[in-house]
């Protein structure tokens, strides 16, 4: 038992050097000002009226993007569970493939497509159709969003999906259930962990991101994490930008929380 804990060693020095005290360090300067006096200023100021429409747009764009990754993953998780074994496993494979490229690449990769010379518009005007401007605006950070967080939602919902006992779905037909009632008796109750455990994963770096809303809004469209990140890059204060990311934080919490109830037992977990 003591040798299992000496082997727990590295990672309980990793844990503690870039999450435990970086985290202490959020809460010391988004809890003081500069002279090191406690204070709330830095949490309140999420309501000051830049702050407030930066979070809401960044809300209300995690929540879009979330809401079609789970309307384009759902179907693609269930053709996926439909295929032979070597057939799914090479589309699997294929559909993970980007991930494994950085992550800003694959963003700078979207913003060249999508910019007003791009890939994208010399496509349409090589078939003579009308250019769309779609860079710098929040149309672009909803396309990257969804391209990057579309992987989190199709792994958990289609693990859900592969561990139904299909006889369950055989004896609802038999006794004269039909697609559809199958679909909303059985298969969806049963892959409601899975399908919460992907709205986690892509909410929640969809409400935090600004390397996506930076490349592919511009400076037309700031999200409340390009306010955090500016804070501490460029504004050089890390009060305000701690405090900020502190309320972000109780967002993050509320959705863990809600993933847990519905998610006890880990059923959606991509492991």
């Amino acid at each position: 038992m003591n040798r299992k804990k000496l082997l727990g060693t590295p990672y309980y020095i990793w844990s503690a050097m870039f999450i435990i005290i970086p985290l202490c360090m959020v809460f010391y300067y988004g809890l003081t000002d500069k002279n090191g006096a406690f204070t709330l200023e830095n949490i309140t100021a999420m309501a000051l009226a830049e702050h407030a429409k930066a979070l809401w747009l960044a809300l209300g764009l995690s929540l879009i993007s979330t809401l079609i990754c789970l309307l384009l993953a759902y179907p693609l998780a269930l053709i996926l569970t439909g295929l032979k074994v070597n057939q799914h496993s090479f589309i699997v494979l294929i559909f993970i493939l980007p991930m494994w490229m950085n992550f800003l690449l694959r963003t700078l990769a979207w913003q060249t497509i999508l910019e007003k010379t791009g890939v994208l518009n010399s496509l349409l005007s090589f078939l003579h159709l009308p250019a769309l401007n779609i860079i710098n605006t929040p149309y672009a950070i909803i396309v990257g969003m969804v391209y990057n967080f579309l992987p989190f939602m199709v792994l958990p919902i289609y693990n859900s999906l592969a561990k139904i006992d299909q006889n369950l779905v055989h004896a609802a037909r038999d006794l004269g259930a039909d697609g559809m009632q199958v679909f909303l008796k059985i298969t969806l109750p049963l892959t409601l962990p899975g399908i919460i455990s992907g709205i986690t994963m892509v909410f929640i770096p969809a409400l935090t991101t600004f390397v996506i809303s930076k490349l592919l809004g511009g400076s037309k469209v700031l999200l409340i994490g390009n306010v955090v990140e500016e804070e501490f890059t460029q504004a050089g204060n890390w009060h305000l930008g701690s405090g900020l990311s502190i309320v972000l934080m109780l967002f993050i919490i509320v959705n863990m929380v809600v993933s847990t109830i519905f998610d006890k037992d880990g059923e959606g977990s991509v492991l």
